[in-house]
């Protein structure tokens, strides 16, 4: 049996209603390959999420899914990366794990937990432990786990640095156009406003024109056919009387 696998019975619970066919062991994913999952989560929500809000909003971020904090069965990818990091500093010779071991081998014993710790301990000392360097050893694989915390807090930034920060970027990019388009847009109907007002003065200006040219042709055309009238008369009565 692996390291590994002894490591994932000491801290896993496994679910007895798991599908027991799937007996193929997963490969552990390592720090790197946790921070492309974030950077996959990320891009997913961005193509799901909905259009930017209107420049007069403030940004509001908001998830497409209710995100709930975690509870129940710890991630299994994310257990596999912590145990491999305590496989990897493996102290040598009894220690805590050696010891966490014992205190799961005393699990079916019928004692109180002061009595099954302590008989672990009479077992460590036989291998040459004491509680001492049990007490040190634990501690040394809390602050592995630290690092490893650590290494994830960093690559969870990253992400949150490239897809939250700079998508709230692109959201006051998104802001700015439309502010600037609807700046436009009140700029054009102004304008057209003011040249509705123009194309009223012209038509009435239009229509005073074309009344005074027609008050004019009438005036013109009464008087010419006034004169034009006593000429035609006076043909009539020279071609009568002479």
């Amino acid at each position: 049996m692996s390291m590994l696998k002894k490591l994932k019975g000491l801290f896993v619970v496994e679910d007895e209603n798991a599908n027991k066919s799937q007996t193929a062991p997963s490969k552990e994913p390592s720090i790197e390959e946790i921070e492309k999952s974030l950077k996959q989560s990320g891009e997913q929500t961005a193509s799901s999420s909905p259009t930017s809000s209107p420049a007069s909003q403030k940004p509001e971020l908001k998830s497409n899914t209710s995100q709930a904090a975690p509870s129940g069965k710890p991630d299994a990818k994310f257990v596999d990366v912590l145990l491999k990091s305590l496989e990897e500093n493996n102290q040598k010779g009894f220690d805590y794990l050696e010891f966490k071991q014992a205190l799961q081998n005393l699990g079916n014993v019928d004692m109180d937990q002061k009595t099954r710790y302590q008989s672990a301990l009479a077992m460590a000392k036989t291998m040459g432990a004491t509680k001492s360097t049990l007490l040190q050893s634990a501690k040394a694989y809390t602050k592995v786990l630290d690092s490893e915390g650590a290494k994830f807090k960093q690559a969870s930034q990253n992400q949150m640095q490239k897809q939250v920060v700079g998508k709230e970027d692109e959201i006051k990019g998104h802001q700015k156009a439309i502010a600037d388009k609807e700046a436009m847009i009140k700029k054009l109907q102004k304008e057209i406003e003011q040249h509705k007002l123009q194309l009223e003065k012209t038509k009435t200006s239009l229509n005073n024109a074309s009344a005074k040219v027609q008050l004019t042709t009438d005036k013109f055309m009464l008087a010419f056919n006034s004169v034009k009238g006593q000429i035609l008369k006076d043909i009539e009565h020279m071609q009568s009387y002479l």
